[in-house]
């Protein structure tokens, strides 16, 4: 009784203007858009750098790319659920803080490293204390009306792909013009801008309801009992580990095709002209899966985006690439903010933080398979074979999708009392 009167008293706030959600979107957009810029300023070029430190060899390049790749994906799955504990109890605007201002100061070491297992180490570091795009997941959606929250959910993941496109194709002309240490300084940069905008613009409508202790004195070292919800949150990690399986690869595939002359300007570009498909698909899918049913949108996107893979496997020119990679993350893109929409619906507020905090690790632990899985096959079959297995994948999603919606069906069924 006391959470339903605390959701109806949030709701009315969030509508008569206590809180200024609209305001809240546009900063918080503006901070994820500048905290990306900053990941992006350098994260893309990672096997180039790991070539500069003295790494030559196909084989070892692969290996120590997903080394590198899966240490962060690792961190970031072990505490994403311990940062969406604390939000629960201190609020989602210091968790952004937090992981803008952290990883700023984190990001720079990366220029000083002197060998790739320090590098994999320093990254294991940012992992553990990142998380801008669920702190501001949480925020927006703690603090947007019901009837709003699948558009502001598709915004803010439309400046998860505008903040690709701006740091992949400055970090690609920085790198190749100035080198890494210049790149990595630049993200920390970035990253600290990002904080205060959040600092200086975020405010948030949050209502303590337990102390610290008294949450972990009612702690239980289980799963919690998420009931269906927890199909969603397998969804999630099967996106987190198709969406993100060619990435490390696009600039081992560009220097394949393209030779090793600007090859970071290329990748950079590729990148940000494909981002351009998941600023737009963000919104208009978000928005399209408010309108008509989420588990439709997801399985049409899932099918397209894995059919569009094939032709990047098989690409022998860079407009071939680019022109496919576009494609696939117009559809690819709209999954994440559509997953997190259902989620959302299914939740309560006052728990939001923890349901988007396993939604977080369920995802990062998909990332984290996802880059031991793709390094295992460039290091066997090559990079080409990296796009073709995720076409695959992308395609398996589907039944899940339908056997969830089937799931959530039956269950809104009988709670209703139809047959």
């Amino acid at each position: 009784m006391t959470n339903l009167k605390s959701d109806i008293e949030t709701e009315i706030e969030l509508e008569t203007g206590a809180v200024n959600w609209k305001k809240n979107l546009i900063f918080a957009w503006l901070s994820q858009f500048l905290a990306t810029v900053g990941f992006s300023f350098s994260s893309p070029f990672i096997p180039f750098y790991i070539k500069t430190l003295g790494v030559n060899d196909p084989a070892s390049l692969n290996m120590w790319v997903a080394l590198y790749t899966a240490s962060g994906y690792f961190a970031f799955c072990i505490f994403a659920p311990i940062w969406g504990f604390l939000s629960d109890i201190y609020g989602r605007r210091i968790m952004m803080l937090r992981a803008n201002f952290v990883c700023a100061f984190c990001v720079v070491f990366m220029a000083f490293v002197p060998s790739p297992d320090w590098l994999v180490f320093v990254r294991f570091l940012v992992g553990i204390f990142s998380g801008t795009v669920t702190a501001s997941q949480i925020l927006v959606s703690a603090n947007t009306p019901r009837e709003h929250r699948g558009f502001a959910l598709g915004t803010m993941s439309s400046a998860v792909y505008s903040g690709m496109m701006g740091g992949t194709f400055m970090g690609g002309i920085i790198v190749d013009s100035f080198g890494y240490r210049t790149a990595f300084f630049a993200s920390g940069i970035t990253l600290a801008i990002a904080g205060l905008m959040v600092l200086f613009g975020v405010r948030e409508q949050f209502s303590k309801s337990a102390s610290l202790s008294e949450k972990l004195h009612s702690l239980q070292l289980k799963l919690p009992n998420f009931g269906i919800v927890w199909m969603i949150l397998l969804l999630v990690l099967l996106m987190g580990f198709v969406g993100r399986f060619t990435n490390p690869y696009l600039p081992v595939l560009v220097e394949k095709i393209n030779g090793p002359v600007k090859a970071a300007t290329w990748t950079g570009l590729i990148a940000s002209l494909s981002a351009i498909a998941g600023i737009i698909s963000g919104s208009f899918l978000g928005w399209l899966a408010d309108r008509t049913s989420a588990p439709k949108v997801a399985m049409w996107s899932a099918l397209l985006a894995g059919l569009l893979l094939i032709p990047q496997g098989l690409a022998n020119t860079l407009t071939m690439l680019t022109t496919a990679r576009f494609g696939m993350v117009f559809f690819a893109g709209g999954l994440d903010p559509i997953f997190q929409i259902w989620l959302s619906k299914s939740t309560p507020d006052n728990k939001r933080g923890l349901f988007l905090g396993w939604a977080s690790s369920a995802k990062s632990f998909g990332w984290f398979l996802c880059s031991l899985t793709s390094g295992a096959v460039a290091i066997s079959l090559g990079a080409r074979w990296v796009y073709l297995c995720a076409a695959v994948m992308f395609i398996l999603m589907i039944p899940v999708i339908k056997f969830t919606m089937v799931l959530f069906k039956s269950n809104a069924d009988s709670q209703s009392g139809k047959p």
